[in-house]
């Protein structure tokens, strides 16, 4: 059962987020990641995503996307988003060099981009419009916790209780 915040402007209001510039080298399991973790020096969407759910308490293995997409233990597929669910974005269907974003709550994704240049929060159509972010290839909720005791967080989904074992 995954240890989630209750308020969904916390996503939103993370310290240094909005500052995080794009760095497409700097991708889960790089050597510029492995020299010099965090975010300070940038990221790209999916470094920035793990992070972003590492502040929730969810450890997304530091996998590249198209890996991700066949995780079975540390993540499941899921056919509607709820809050901090990873949404995956592509020319196509397929999830090798998929983009990622947050689900940050209603019509509302969380995402770095080299478009941007720095966070951005956009409604599903914005994405849909570009096409190298036209195809949605999936959900996957993240299962796995980085901690067991959060004084802000609740034994809950973003959406409410759980029942024991359900991601």
């Amino acid at each position: 059962m995954a240890l989630i915040r209750r308020d969904p402007s916390d996503l939103l209001r993370i310290p240094g987020l909005w500052d995080v510039p794009y760095a497409g080298a700097r991708y889960p399991g790089s050597p510029a990641v492995t020299e010099r973790p965090g975010l300070a020096d940038g990221a790209n969407c999916q470094l920035f995503a793990y992070a972003v759910l590492d502040r929730f308490g969810l450890a997304a293995p530091p996998l590249r996307s198209g890996d991700l997409w066949e995780d079975e233990r540390h993540s499941v597929r899921v056919r509607h988003p709820h809050r901090l669910d990873l949404l995956f974005f592509n020319r196509t269907a397929d999830p090798y060099g998929a983009h990622l974003g947050v689900w940050a709550g209603e019509d509302a994704v969380l995402h770095l981009c080299a478009e941007v240049g720095r966070p951005a929060v956009w409604p599903m159509a914005e994405f849909a419009a570009r096409e190298r972010y036209r195809t949605l290839v999936g959900i996957k909720r993240i299962t796995r916790t980085t901690r067991t005791t959060c004084t802000t967080c609740t034994e809950e989904g973003p959406d409410g209780p759980r029942a024991p074992g359900r991601a």
